[in-house]
């Protein structure tokens, strides 16, 4: 990829000639973790059994990219939560969570623009749910912790369209959602900052890396280091 520069302070852009128009994209498809919320939920999660700083571990390598097999990472970390009371996934929710800046301008935005939205991550459905609701998303697939008698068990649960959601999984939701409504990957933005997401932003018109890991950054057509996520319409010429 080409050479970037910096835009605007905090703001680099490689690859593209701004201003772009947001119009001509189709749809937007966000990580959640670190992305469009402030935290790792399966680290706070572990957080409550004290086993935070071993699962905080997995993750960290796992969105470096330094742990090639994000499902083994995952299996991992989730088998660490094993015993946890079910109720912890919503004292999570309701004490840890937050949407990162600027999360709403962005998507408001992109739905005024005629963008559909999905929210595609390797994080939890009990999360994912929620986020999309509250974003007013238009879709969103996760992974599904299995619970049983009010504890987590340590395992998934499978899902009907087969695996984990990984990196590839996240590249074919994205596939899959443009099959389903008609328009091409080119016109797709996709926002991640680990090493899971880069699948799917390598396959789409234009990616962007939030506050991302340095593999993931190295790879996006925008960077944003500084600031919300409402600074990617600086890319964008005004509506």
């Amino acid at each position: 990829m080409t050479i970037e520069r910096e835009l605007t302070p905090g703001l680099f852009i490689r690859g593209i000639a701004p201003p772009l128009r947001l119009a001509d994209y189709r749809l937007i498809a966000f990580d959640m973790d670190s992305t469009l919320i402030n935290i790792e939920c399966v680290d706070e999660i572990a957080d409550a059994v004290g086993r935070k700083a071993e699962v905080a571990a997995i993750t960290e390598a796992a969105m470096r990219g330094e742990i090639t097999d994000y499902k083994d990472s995952l299996r991992q970390r989730v088998a660490l939560l094993a015993g946890a009371p079910a109720e912890v996934l919503e004292q999570v929710y309701r004490n840890r969570l937050q949407i990162n800046p600027g999360a709403d301008e962005l998507v408001a935005a992109c739905r005024e623009a005629g963008l559909d939205t999905l929210l595609v991550s390797g994080g939890f459905t009990f999360f994912t749910d929620r986020v999309r609701r509250r974003l007013n998303l238009g879709w969103s697939r996760g992974n599904v912790l299995e619970i049983a008698d009010g504890r987590l068990t340590g395992r998934l649960v499978d899902q009907y369209w087969g695996d984990i959601v990984d990196g590839a999984m996240k590249r074919a939701t994205v596939f899959e959602t443009c099959f389903r409504n008609g328009y091409e990957p080119s016109q797709v933005v996709a926002v991640g900052d680990g090493a899971n997401d880069l699948e799917m932003m390598a396959a789409v018109g234009l990616s962007v890396a939030y506050r991302a890991k340095p593999k993931v950054r190295a790879q996006a057509h925008v960077a944003i280091d500084m600031g919300g996520l409402d600074r990617l319409l600086e890319v964008f010429a005004p509506a």
